[in-house]
């Protein structure tokens, strides 16, 4: 398949809502409609970014201040986006990442309480207005959420209070409110199968309007 520019697609959710499993399904179901696919993530992506990533979400460091844990989010998604995303975009490639700026917003900005001026303006100057084309926003109840993840993962986040998590979930809500043309909000509590089956119609249509169009 002729791909004339790289589209960037993103997943976003709470904790247990499958963004690491239905990226790499989308990434599998592209790649069959002949499409060239890079698959990443974040916090990570990259060595350097890995790096940051293990002091980010290491239950370790309990007293990290909120700023701080914004300005390491920023680094490694800076790093990121020069040494893997953009690239790949150039090279005509449909990237998929689990987390993106929008994760930032949801996280550090309604759950931590940092100004959403302050981190849009650091996101505007770490990405130089870079932001996925098509985010798939995979929601479902917190506390399901989180009882899909115990004993699975440990990290500085997931362990934070239910309150917490809600907090992140509203903030997601409000983003696919206020941009539901790239955000698409699908219930994730319907099964993986159900799930992948409706972010690979978002996605094909998405893509097929988008190249059809030129």
């Amino acid at each position: 398949m002729n791909q004339r520019r790289g589209v960037f697609i993103s997943f976003e959710g709470i904790e247990g809502t499958g963004k690491t499993t239905q990226a790499g399904l989308l990434k599998e179901f592209l790649e069959r409609k002949g499409y060239t696919v890079t698959l990443t993530k974040e916090p990570g992506g990259t060595v350097i970014s890995d790096r940051i990533r293990e002091i980010l979400l290491s239950a370790e460091y309990k007293e990290m201040d909120p700023i701080t844990e914004l300005l390491l989010y920023f680094a490694s998604r800076r790093q990121h986006i020069k040494e893997l995303i953009q690239p790949a975009l150039d090279k005509g490639r449909i990237v998929i990442t689990d987390r993106f700026a929008d994760s930032t917003v949801a996280y550090q900005g309604y759950a931590r309480g940092i100004d959403l001026n302050l981190i849009n303006y650091l996101s505007r100057s770490v990405a130089g207005g870079l932001m996925p084309d098509l985010t798939i926003l995979l929601d479902m109840d917190v506390e399901a959420g989180l009882r899909r993840n115990k004993g699975k993962k440990f990290d500085r986040l997931e362990l934070e209070a239910v309150e917490f998590h809600k907090r992140v979930r509203e903030g997601y809500r409000i983003l696919a409110g206020e941009e539901p043309e790239r955000i698409r909000l699908i219930d994730s509590s319907k099964g993986i199968s159900a799930v992948h089956a409706e972010a690979a119609e978002i996605a094909a249509g998405f893509l097929d309007a988008r190249f059809q169009a030129g």
